[in-house]
């Protein structure tokens, strides 16, 4: 970037923010801290960014003259999540600029796509095969093999919109299920990891990229549960993660922040699942933990500032707290006793509804070293169900993996 557009925002400026749910409350929360404005473009005016943002400008994400109402208040516009009609972000860019570009957020919107382009850079996926009709299931299970995952091409968010395929008269059953929410299919070759993990990494318009310590992740029926970080991984596959994370933003031309989850094998091969171009549930712990979170860097990049540390000043662990959570609680959760914990803080997204499987809040522990973090975490969660039943030992050893009583992988 060069001329106008590569002089830094100054604190006062207006960012527009394309979507007001929990990534673009925690936006506008970090653009207050550091003395900039904030217009949010949401269809709900009582969505989660509205007590923390300036300004809510109602209106769809899939409306480009919305998104123009938008970009006309603002100096430059960030994406709080990829499911942002591409046509409406192209709208907002003819005016303001739009981190990620819209034609990042369309290969990250299409899990096709999406693989595409990853394998046609020569980056490490698993097998996949486009389906069409049901005649394609055949020819994508020749190419992915048994198990595989059938997925919609778009939407699925959380987990939704898959079906494992462990036989193949399964197939047509899955097919029949999955094809009305999505106008194409996705088949791919079923990966029975060690870990997930993922890296984010920020790049600036000049090609300078940042990338945050790699988070290994526990998902539970499709949706985040636990981040523990730094993952508990060689230092050597460590590396390589961040590598991978920083040569694919550099591969899509990104400025912005970009999410690469990968799965890693029994073999010590990473492979990439999803990239998310956007801040992600599994860097919420960059708010307690690193010198310059997440949504401060997203901030940065866009503002034109020097892109921040990426440092980790403590180990960490956070765990979601889903609606489950308040209906199990009797809509009372005990945040007080989780509190007591040493070294938790909490999060909540101002949602008025609680939901089963809906995103509240979370809870970020730190501590000497990740299993400390992650037992604290998961202690204080336990809490908010429970109560108060023991004072916390706050110098006792971690016995095991908390995630993993039994000692097996959580998948």
């Amino acid at each position: 970037m060069t001329g106008a557009l590569d002089t830094p925002l100054a604190p006062g400026a207006w960012i527009g923010i394309l979507g007001g749910g929990q990534l673009g409350r925690m936006l506008a929360l970090e653009a207050r801290r550091m003395g900039y404005r904030t217009r949010v473009l949401d269809p709900d005016p009582r969505c989660p960014a509205a007590r923390a943002a300036d300004e809510v400008i109602t209106g769809t994400l899939d409306d480009p003259d919305a998104a123009e109402r938008l970009a006309r208040r603002v100096d430059v516009i960030v994406c709080e999540f990829e499911n942002i009609r591409v046509d409406a972000a192209v709208a907002a860019l003819r005016i303001r600029p739009v981190y990620p570009h819209p034609s990042i957020l369309g290969i990250a919107q299409h899990r096709i796509r999406e693989k595409e382009t990853l394998a046609r850079l020569g980056f490490p996926v698993p097998a996949f095969a486009a389906v069409d009709t049901p005649d394609d299931l055949a020819t994508g299970l020749a190419v992915t093999g048994l198990p595989a995952v059938l997925k919609t091409a778009t939407g699925g968010y959380d987990g939704q919109g898959q079906r494992v395929l462990r036989d193949p008269e399964e197939a047509h059953a899955a097919f029949a299920a999955l094809r009305p929410q999505s106008e194409r299919l996705i088949l791919e070759r079923f990966i029975p990891f060690e870990k997930e993990v993922s890296v984010i990494c920020a790049r600036d318009g000049r090609g300078r990229t940042a990338c945050y310590p790699v988070a290994e992740n526990v998902h539970r029926e499709g949706i985040l549960d636990v981040t523990v970080v730094p993952a508990r991984i060689p230092e050597p596959v460590a590396a390589a993660a961040r590598e991978l994370a920083e040569a694919v933003a550099a591969g899509l031309d990104l400025v912005g922040l970009l999410a690469v989850e990968m799965f890693l094998t029994a073999e010590g091969t990473l492979l990439i699942n999803e990239l998310a171009p956007r801040p992600h549930n599994s860097g919420h712990y960059t708010l307690d933990a690193c010198t310059c979170s997440q949504f401060e860097q997203l901030l940065r990049v866009a503002c034109r500032l020097p892109v921040g540390s990426t440092d980790l000043l403590a180990p960490a662990a956070m765990v979601n707290l889903l609606g489950d959570v308040w209906i199990r609680s009797g809509g009372r959760p005990d945040f007080a006793a989780a509190l007591a914990v040493p070294g938790v803080r909490l999060h909540l997204y101002d949602k008025e509804e609680a939901r089963p499987r809906r995103k509240m809040g979370h809870l970020c522990a730190t501590a000497g070293d990740a299993w400390e973090a992650l037992a604290r975490a998961q202690a204080s969660r336990d809490r908010v169900l429970a109560g108060a039943a023991r004072p916390f030992p706050e110098d006792a050893p971690a016995q095991g993996d908390p995630a993993c009583p039994d000692g097996a992988p959580v998948r």
